[in-house]
């Protein structure tokens, strides 16, 4: 049985790649800094919990070497707006903590480490649909982080044998998201929708966004985990799931929640910090190499979002 160590595993992203994980009779240790996380009340049992902080060398390490992990998720890492409040919290944590976790798994000759890394990665000097190998001038330091943590992986790959492997992620919609990012109306509609509370979207209706459901980010890392090496053509990989604008991402909501109260008031900041991110990730190296194609359209993510949401109404109580 496959044993994994998923850092910052409390998280959304973390919460829905454990129950990926023990669906295809794998071992889950979650290595994260809270104590504990609602999300996981059905499956406690199923897990185990190291409490620790990846910008913290001996608890790393203590982690990695408790859990004989053959894969390590990396997923722990400080996200926007905290990022950009104290940039030097962001680097100790973000770039130290994927130092300390590569180093770790160096020394403990762990099988792979997959790695989450994000569009931000890409400035504005991209083309409107980014190559995989397009230059990276990130506009936030939450991008600057990803970028230098993808090169540490590269050059541990290269001079360790370390098998790094990651995808750079879109705005990601799912339950148990939870942050207040420029992309958080994509989410958040169809939260308020499902728990009956009304919600206004802050951009225009023709406003567009690149979006990924939760559950397919975590298939995208689980089958790029399992990818051959010999078909692996680069260390990092776009991943996209689709385009939405405001008005498809209120109909997809309306569809899965008749009764919903949501309207548009646009927030002109917030479309312009929306319209700073790339409006497309090519994930063609992907779908080529591995075979990567999203399992949801707008329509199913939304509907599977809103019934993963009235299944826990603990959550948002």
């Amino acid at each position: 049985m496959a044993k994994n160590l998923i850092t910052g595993g409390l998280g959304f992203i973390g919460f829905h790649l454990s129950n990926l994980l023990l669906e295809q009779g794998e071992e889950v240790t979650i290595f994260d800094v809270a104590a504990g996380s609602p999300l996981y009340r059905d499956i406690n049992d199923k897990v185990t919990l190291i409490r620790g902080d990846v910008s913290n060398w001996s608890q790393v390490l203590d982690a990695v070497r408790t859990s004989g992990a053959d894969c390590i998720y990396h997923a722990g890492a400080m996200l926007p707006p905290g990022t950009e409040q104290n940039p030097q919290a962001a680097f100790n944590i973000n770039v130290n903590g994927t130092y300390n976790v590569l180093e770790a798994a160096r020394m403990f000759d762990v099988k792979s480490v997959m790695f989450l890394s994000t569009l931000a990665t890409f400035g504005r000097d991209v083309p409107s649909i980014v190559p995989n190998d397009a230059a990276q001038h990130p506009l936030n330091m939450y991008g600057v982080t990803k970028v230098c943590c993808e090169r540490l992986g590269e050059f541990y790959q290269r001079r360790y044998g370390v098998n790094f492997r990651g995808v750079r992620l879109t705005p990601i919609l799912g339950m148990g998201r939870v942050d207040s990012a420029q992309s958080a109306y994509i989410y958040k509609s169809g939260q308020e929708a499902a728990i009956g509370r009304p919600y206004s979207i802050y951009v225009e209706t023709d406003t567009s966004i690149a979006v990924l459901y939760v559950k397919d980010a975590a298939w995208g890392l689980y089958d790029l985990k399992n990818a051959p090496e010999e078909k692996l053509s680069t260390r990092i990989y776009n991943l996209y799931g689709m385009t939405a604008t405001g008005q498809g991402i209120h109909d997809a909501v309306m569809k899965a929640v008749p009764a919903a109260r949501i309207d548009f008031q646009p927030d002109a900041k917030q479309i312009q910090l929306v319209h700073n991110l790339p409006e497309k990730l090519d994930d063609a190296a992907a779908r080529n190499d591995w075979g990567w194609a999203p399992r949801y359209s707008l329509d199913e993510a939304v509907a599977d979002f809103v019934k993963d949401i009235r299944s826990r109404p603990d959550i948002y109580a």
